[in-house]
């Protein structure tokens, strides 16, 4: 049950973090945006896992290379994946974008069946078409669909990026003799570091004036990295626990409440065939959840 909570609680923040990243691409430019939701995270992680370290009366872990190897390619990729979305935002509304997005539960299933030793049932694999379908309904197959395929492979792309940084987060925190709850703090915290290291680096020699417009917006780039941090919180913990697919399957839940912000804050309409193709995502989460 407790990688259930946790899951919500990602799904609850993870939410909010989309829809102000979604106003920051406005005015700033997507490494900026990226960046925003690293930039003041890793010291909510490092305070995160202290405190957990007092109260768990545990010290600092033995960091293998393998575990480090899984850092840098899970910073590197969640990089590139928090890159596209914002790009996605930009090609397309909120709603569908993050839509689009949500093949990442499916191409977690895959993957982690190909690769990283996780297994599906039949309803699981019912689940998985079911959600494929919706990703085809949400890429615009009506006859006059304004979604184009660099759209489409720009959100597949996305997607596929935040499934091998989930899968290589799972096995980081695994390499760690620790409990789920800290294993996934350490993952996060060093995840978020190397992934400011590297923004920072690269703004500051290609696109410095980026800093600034990040500066004249300090409410949206702080609340971006408050939410992003207990997001991940939620998202790293529970993958440590229980199988990638199972979580990101049920995290699709967040398809709901994005139609909500969508309406509501961002005043963006959302259409009969973009509502199917959300809904058909609900269900293609809840048929892998049973499986």
């Amino acid at each position: 049950m407790s990688w259930i909570l946790f899951t919500l609680m990602a799904v609850f923040f993870q939410t909010f973090r989309n829809a102000i990243q979604s106003k920051l691409s406005a005015t700033v430019p997507t490494m900026g945006v990226t960046l925003s939701r690293f930039l003041f995270a890793s010291p909510m992680a490092a305070a995160y896992v202290y405190a957990l370290s007092v109260w768990q009366n545990a010290g600092i872990p033995d960091f293998s290379a393998r575990f480090w190897i899984y850092i840098g390619l899970g910073a590197c990729l969640q990089i590139a994946a928090t890159s596209l979305m914002v790009v996605l935002f930009k090609q397309k509304n909120f709603a569908v974008g993050a839509g689009l997005a949500k093949s990442e539960a499916l191409v977690a299933g895959v993957l982690g069946m190909l690769f990283f030793g996780s297994t599906l049932s039949l309803l699981g694999w019912v689940g998985i078409f079911i959600g494929a379908m919706a990703v085809f309904v949400l890429s615009g197959w009506r006859k006059g669909g304004d979604l184009t395929p660099k759209t489409i492979m720009i959100g597949l792309a996305c997607g596929t990026c935040f499934a091998l940084t989930s899968l290589y987060a799972r096995e980081a925190s695994h390499a760690l003799s620790l409990s789920f709850e800290l294993a996934a703090g350490w993952v996060l915290f060093w995840l978020l570091l190397v992934q400011t290291i590297i923004l920072c680096v690269y703004i500051g020699l290609q696109q410095p004036t980026t800093f600034s417009k990040l500066a004249a917006q300090p409410g949206k780039t702080l609340a971006a990295s408050v939410t992003s941090c207990l997001g991940s919180i939620g998202w790293f913990t529970a993958m440590a626990m229980q199988h990638v697919a199972y979580v990101k399957t049920l995290g699709q839940l967040e398809v709901f409440t994005t139609m909500l912000i969508s309406v509501v804050w961002l005043k963006q309409p959302v259409r009969k065939h973009e509502t199917l193709g959300l809904v058909l995502i609900g269900l293609a989460a809840v048929l892998v959840m049973w499986s």
